[in-house]
């Protein structure tokens, strides 16, 4: 059950509340550059606690629940520091907002169609939707770590809003394949 791959999965939930702690004092710009530093481990620790299972042929039951819960915490967390801190602000809170919410939404999706074992495979366009939220948020870190550096902040927001179109029509075709095995 703690093969390597869980490992680094738990790590990242477990590293969750010191890249919080990094991104609590906003003008605290090495604490930003610290919180990137962690938030870029996290991410390489996604990509080789995935790897490695499979590679490894070690994909455990633990893995496939911890992983995608784990994505979603990190997310969630930064996405919540971001807006307190007003990295996030304005008009630019509903892009959050609704990565937010079809996070929240997939999830009990998913819970829901596993019930009555029906499997959704994650598709191409939800992978890309997931690389771009994925680098708009540590591009707003970073952005917090170099604040004269206006244009990672503004490319970032614009990322962002991307990766909330892409989570909508991703969200979409989520629900549309959970509406077919609902009760009427």
């Amino acid at each position: 059950m703690l093969t390597l791959p869980n490992v680094l999965t738990l790590s990242r939930i477990v590293t969750v509340p010191l890249l919080v702690f990094f991104l609590w004092w906003r003008d605290w710009q090495t604490g930003y550059a610290l919180g990137f530093a962690t938030y870029c481990l996290m991410g390489i620790t996604d990509y080789f606690d995935g790897y490695l299972a499979r590679s490894r042929g070690t994909v455990s039951k633990l893995g496939i629940f911890l992983d995608p819960i784990a994505d979603k915490i990190m997310v969630a967390a930064v996405i919540l520091m971001l807006c307190a801190k007003g990295i996030i602000a304005d008009l630019h809170v509903i892009a959050a907002l609704v990565i937010l919410l079809r996070e929240i939404a997939v999830s009990g999706l998913r819970e829901f169609l596993g019930g009555i074992q029906v499997s959704v495979p994650v598709s191409a366009l939800a992978k890309w939707k997931t690389a771009l939220q994925l680098a708009s948020l540590g591009g707003l870190v970073l952005a917090g770590a170099v604040p004269g550096s206006l244009w990672v902040y503004d490319v970032s927001l614009a990322m962002l809003w991307g990766a909330a179109v892409l989570t909508l029509i991703t969200g979409w075709d989520y629900l549309r394949v959970g509406l077919k095995h609902m009760d009427s």
